[in-house]
């Protein structure tokens, strides 16, 4: 959960800590909102270990992928690129000019631009965790199964869920596997030809103790990121 910021908190900080999430499916044993609960918990570390302040979250993003899956609610990505433009430039005119967005969601592909365009001319916006930082925390955590194996709901989603909340994940999760490598047309066909459970990963190998692993390894992953942000 994110606790909304005094008035006081906001001052000198700086920069500030927007979490991206989504509101798709996840499988018969993630609740919709995986991806928020995953940006909340990121981001409000990477606050409380930098002191930068941290804002709510943006539930709805683009889950257009998920459109087949009972529960899915997306945004236009104009719309998401509009909602982020119009809080960055809020956020600048109290003083505030630099933004690490955590995004939790990988089908928000045009945050990539939205971040190229707003660094133009000088540094403004962080897009953090990259696949790259993913890598680093599955190795860190010992997971067996990579970024592309375990695209959605599996071990990495299950595990940070499981470290976060148990009560969060529904029974069945040790036996919902599904491995689908080959997603060469996702953006043409979406994610309901890949899987018919949502499903595209290994949640049986989750365990609390890898999504504790995995959140710490994003936490440090953020410093060097961070500082070049900052210096500019």
């Amino acid at each position: 959960m994110v606790r909304a910021p005094a008035s006081a908190d906001a001052a000198g900080k700086a920069a500030a800590v927007l979490p991206i999430g989504s509101f798709e499916q996840h499988g018969p044993h993630l609740p919709l909102a995986t991806d928020t609960l995953i940006a909340c918990e990121i981001a409000r570390r990477c606050a409380e270990a930098h002191d930068l302040l941290l804002l709510p979250p943006i539930t709805f993003s683009c889950s257009h992928e998920h459109a087949a899956f009972p529960g899915t609610i997306s945004l236009r990505a104009t719309t998401l690129v509009r909602l982020i433009d119009e809080i960055c430039a809020d956020l600048q005119r109290q003083g505030i000019a630099k933004v690490v967005i955590v995004n939790a969601h990988g089908g928000n592909n045009v945050l990539v631009n939205f971040a190229q365009e707003a660094n133009r001319d000088r540094r403004r916006v962080l897009l953090y965790p990259t696949s790259a930082h993913w890598t680093d925390a599955r190795q860190a955590a010992g997971c067996a199964t990579s970024n592309h194996q375990d695209m959605h709901g599996g071990e990495l989603e299950t595990s940070i869920l499981l470290s976060i909340d148990a009560d969060l994940v529904r029974a069945g999760w040790e036996t919902a596997d599904h491995e689908a490598d080959d997603r060469s047309l996702l953006t043409l066909l979406g994610m309901a030809e890949y899987t018919a459970s949502g499903v595209i990963g290994r949640p049986s190998l989750a365990t609390p103790d890898k999504g504790t692993a995995l959140l710490e390894s994003i936490v440090t992953g953020l410093s060097d990121p961070l500082k070049r942000l900052l210096e500019d």
